[in-house]
């Protein structure tokens, strides 16, 4: 003999029942879960406020952004042919012995430049800033690194520099091989005023302590 349907449908329903109760504590489980990780945050948000003390918050600057500029490009090829102008300038053929003052060192001094300039240079008014070593150098490099470092020494604004020729003593028959050709060349060089032979004390013959342009 059949149940009724009414006894059918109850229980038909308990399953239905026992999966809604099941949903119902798991949106309670998670509802629980959230709430705890939000009072986890909370207590350390707290914390960190606590442990740093009260903040002030920093006002606000407003602020422009400027482009940042290209880097001019080098001028390497203009350099370069100043080189070559600076080698092509220096002249071994000049007559130098007309344009030293006849004293003791044959010393130079540019016109405009007076006695007085030369004896300070002598006496070491002006501390030396640079010096170029030409030892051991041929005729063609020497003139070369002094056409350069006379140049880069004035544009650097150097106002009194040291270049050693040396005294000839390693040279054939011991005559200085470059004195006689440094004094040709550095009166050629527009940006020397005035040289003179070195105090014993900074090289004596074998060196000359020169004063650039624009320190006088």
């Amino acid at each position: 003999m059949s149940k009724p349907a009414a006894v059918r449908s109850l229980a038909d329903l308990k399953p239905l029942a026992r999966e809604l109760a099941a949903a119902r504590l798991a949106v309670e489980l998670e509802r629980e879960h959230r709430a705890a990780a939000l009072r986890l945050a909370e207590q350390e948000r707290r914390a960190f406020e606590l442990s740093v003390g009260p903040v002030t918050p920093l006002r606000r600057v407003d602020r422009v952004l400027h482009e940042r500029e290209q880097p001019a490009p080098e001028p390497r090829q203009r350099e370069a042919d100043e080189r070559a102008v600076l080698l092509q300038a220096l002249s071994d053929e000049i007559d130098v012995e007309s344009l030293l003052d006849t004293d003791e060192t044959l010393s130079f001094r540019r016109e405009g430049i007076s006695l007085e300039v030369v004896r300070k240079l002598r006496r070491g008014h002006w501390a030396l800033q640079a010096q170029l070593d030409l030892h051991g150098l041929r005729r063609d490099a020497a003139r070369e690194a002094l056409g350069l470092f006379v140049h880069d020494s004035a544009r650097r604004g150097l106002r009194c520099v040291r270049v050693v020729h040396g005294k000839g003593h390693g040279s054939p028959g011991r005559e200085p091989v470059l004195k006689g050709r440094v004094r040709r060349w550095l009166v050629q060089k527009s940006e020397v005023l005035a040289f003179v032979q070195a105090r014993a004390s900074d090289g004596g013959a074998g060196a000359l302590i020169v004063l650039l342009n624009g320190t006088v």
